[in-house]
């Protein structure tokens, strides 16, 4: 079943880059930005994550916490933190349990070959858990201000 704005966001617990579980229930009360990108220390996700790193507080300001995911490993997770002073959590989804959940997992096409991977999109999840926008054409070098237009 295809996630909807208004439907409520599928449950999540997840590692972070330093091991420590983080969960969508810990997470209550808060409006939260869940994107999930391809491979950590990749052009398109470094551009996108360095992006919402230099917005952070200014989302914050907003109400907003953020919180990346992707199939790499901790280690990897970790590396990709620390290289670009990133200051939010970042989820090492190995097992794809919270990619699946959000549907992001599928057919994808470059350089005319088909593989598997995970679509680059942003879940905007309310104080309540509800998702309350989907960005599936993620603008990786412009990625808060994407957000941001949203509430304005």
């Amino acid at each position: 079943m295809e996630l909807k704005e208004g439907m409520k966001a599928p449950p999540f617990t997840g590692v972070n880059q330093n091991g420590k579980t983080v969960s969508l229930k810990n997470l209550a009360g808060k409006k939260i930005i869940l994107y999930f990108y391809p491979k950590a220390l990749t052009a398109g996700c470094t551009k996108e994550t360095v992006n919402l790193s230099e917005n952070y507080e200014l989302l914050k300001t907003k109400g907003f916490e953020v919180i990346g995911v992707s199939p790499d490993p901790v280690e990897k997770q970790k590396k990709f933190h620390d290289k670009y002073n990133v200051p939010f959590d970042l989820i090492a989804d190995e097992n794809k349990k919270i990619i699946n959940a959000y549907g992001v997992w599928g057919k994808k096409k470059m350089y005319g070959r088909e593989y598997e991977g995970v679509h680059r999109t942003t879940f905007i999840i309310n104080e309540n858990g509800k998702i309350e926008h989907i960005i599936r054409k993620v603008k990786t070098g412009d990625h808060a201000t994407q957000i941001l237009k949203l509430y304005e």
